[in-house]
């Protein structure tokens, strides 16, 4: 098993030294879903939900929580984010909103960790939006599913 990064030699957090790492382009993908009601589905779709643009507000506060991401996780590096997409997908088939969050930068380090709290914010908020009518909804399946940038290069995962 390799070396846990963020610990030093006495088993103590610390955040990572990325001064000697070379800036580089860097893009993360992360996916998530959330699952719900047919008759939820409708609504956001609909845009008859009573806290308003359901998919609108999400997909900003997705971009907003990427740009907070080392606000929130302690020993993230603040990095300086040059593009954030968060594209929403409702799935009728399945009663379901695919969110695939995808953050890019230029820095020292990945942006893995935005992309996966982009994706994450960006399914409470829908749940939150519509929790009045429908106590059932489920966030499922986090994942990064793309990393590219820095000395590991590209690596894709489903």
């Amino acid at each position: 098993m390799s070396k846990l990064n963020h610990f030093n030699e006495q088993g103590q957090a610390h955040m990572v030294d990325v001064s000697n790492k070379d800036i580089t382009s860097r893009i993360a993908t992360a996916k998530t879903s959330i699952i719900m009601n047919a008759d939820t589905l409708k609504i956001i779709i609909s845009g008859s939900a009573k806290k308003g643009d359901v998919l609108g507000i999400a997909r900003l506060a997705g971009i907003m929580a990427a740009k907070k991401t080392s606000d929130l996780i302690p020993l993230c590096h603040p990095l300086p984010i040059s593009n954030v997409n968060i594209d929403l997908k409702p799935e009728p088939s399945k009663n379901s909103i695919d969110i695939v969050a995808t953050v890019k930068t230029s820095g020292q380090t990945g942006v893995e960790m935005e992309a996966l709290t982009a994706a994450n914010i960006t399914a409470l908020t829908i749940y939150d939006m519509v929790k009045a009518v429908d106590k059932t909804m489920k966030i499922t399946n986090l994942r990064v599913t793309l990393k590219d940038g820095g000395k590991t290069g590209r690596l894709v995962f489903e």
